[in-house]
């Protein structure tokens, strides 16, 4: 390394994605050689006082092109559940410092433990610096009376530490309009949220959206009734226009986020990186984009596209590592929005690439979770989905590299998922697939996938995909 390395140099020679910093200095041996990597640390830490702001056309609150998705919380050891709050209050900590003041977290997720480490985190702060949201997960039955919905509502009031919420949300509407009725209405939930947000204890009022085109419009024509203050939809490059041909029970993303434009009505976003399959492209996809780009992250193309349309009011990532918090922070911070080219770039070419892999399009959101069988259905999926894009699934026994990718496949699949909780589990019980907002028939992938290793266990592959023989 030159004493005056540039990060363009820096990248060339040690990748684009993450530097492991001690493994890098472990090879460096000059004075020169580590005040390079001091410097190219010093210049990807993100800028404190240069995050992107949009604009509530309804109230005039300044937020965060940045928020906070308190889905996929850190944990102390390899088990999910054991939270590490220490982390989480540092992270949010120093998402504050550098100009994050949106977070999004439910009853429901991580367990039902995210508005617990949330509170505990947000409420070390000046209740002036952040907006949260939360929402009305009322998805079973038993909790759609009235007095277990308010329950419910008052609790997260408790477990966040808060006498008001900021932009309150009912949660994952879509299904269909007797569900929206029976979660909201018939049980006078909405008119119960309606005095509650006139009364100040809750800022703005919405819905976030997966399902039909007819029920979204059929909820955003209450809007006269109920004024939504916002709506949080999926957007991304590749639900842009592939939602509908992904899963015929999902809307495009340019509908839903034009019917609100027109509107007037902002823009939460969630889901800018599909669960992580955006960021873990095919290695072509990748070279491409780091061609165009080599000082960006894979990551970085999904969060420009999200936050350049100016009706996005914030785009939500679950940032689970310091790592993940930082890289996005220098997506915003500040935002520089997509030329035409680069847009045109992944809506038609990277885009149409994926949505030619075929894969299984889980999003990681662990909304099946918990299987009542112990099956980790997300980890099972994202394995399979990663083989896939990699190029290294074993398909034919006749490939020279067969053998070594069988190995390596069947080896990872037991790193990332216990035994016990892979899906030669699975008993079709179905209890996972009504919750799925990307409608997967869960079920019938894991046993295709369940065939797919036990073929590979017995060594029986000519076409190993899903379960499938040539």
């Amino acid at each position: 390394m030159k004493k005056d390395i540039s990060r363009r140099s820096f990248l060339k020679l040690f990748g684009g994605g993450a530097v492991t910093t001690a493994a890098v200095l472990a090879g460096c041996k000059s004075k020169n050689d580590i005040k390079a990597v001091e410097e190219y640390k010093q210049q990807v830490e993100p800028p404190v006082g240069k995050m992107t702001y949009r604009t509530n056309p309804f109230n005039g609150d300044k937020v965060s092109l940045l928020g906070y998705g308190m889905m996929r919380l850190p944990s102390k050891t390899e088990n999910q559940d054991d939270y590490d709050q220490d982390m989480i209050n540092r992270q949010i900590d120093y998402a504050i410092e550098h100009g994050v003041n949106y977070f999004d977290t439910s009853p429901v997720y991580c367990q039902g433990k995210s508005e617990a480490c949330t509170g505990i985190a947000l409420s070390r702060h000046k209740r002036s610096e952040y907006f949260i949201a939360t929402k009305l997960s009322n998805f079973n039955p038993a909790l759609q009376t009235h007095e277990a919905s308010v329950e419910m509502y008052q609790n997260s009031m408790k477990q966040l530490q808060v006498d008001y919420i900021d932009y309150y949300l009912l949660h994952a509407v879509g299904g269909g309009m007797n569900e929206f009725n029976s979660r909201y209405v018939d049980n006078g939930m909405m008119d119960f949220l309606l005095k509650e947000r006139e009364a100040g204890r809750i800022r703005n009022l919405g819905f976030s959206f997966h399902g039909h085109q007819e029920v979204f419009d059929e909820i955003l024509a209450m809007h006269d009734k109920y004024h939504w203050d916002f709506v949080q939809i999926e957007l991304n490059y590749l639900d842009w226009d592939f939602a509908n041909e992904i899963s015929k029970n999902n809307v495009d993303a340019h509908y839903l986020y034009d019917e609100l434009h027109k509107m007037g009505i902002p823009a939460v976003i969630m889901e800018p990186l599909l669960g992580g399959r955006l960021n873990n492209l095919p290695q072509y996809l990748v070279a491409e984009l780091k061609q165009r780009n080599p000082e960006r992250s894979v990551a970085s193309w999904a969060f420009r596209y999200a936050g350049t349309p100016e009706g996005v009011l914030t785009v939500l990532s679950g940032m689970t590592y310091m790592e993940h918090l930082k890289d996005n922070l220098l997506s915003y911070c500040p935002l520089v929005p997509l030329t035409q080219t680069e847009q045109k770039y992944l809506d038609e070419q990277v885009a149409e690439s994926i949505v030619g892999l075929e894969n299984i399009p889980c999003n990681d959101c662990k909304y099946c979770m918990p299987c009542p069988y112990g099956i980790d259905i997300p980890a099972i999926f994202v394995h399979y989905n990663k083989c896939k894009n990699d190029g290294t699934l074993p398909r034919l026994k006749m490939d020279a590299e067969y053998h070594k990718l069988r190995r390596n496949y069947l080896i990872g699949l037991d790193r990332a998922v216990p035994r016990l909780r892979q899906a030669d589990h699975c008993i079709g019980c179905g209890q996972c697939e009504p919750h799925c907002p990307q409608s997967i028939k869960i079920p019938r992938e894991l046993l295709k996938i369940s065939q797919f290793v036990e073929d590979l266990k017995q060594n029986k592959v000519e076409k190993a995909e899903k379960g499938e023989k040539a």
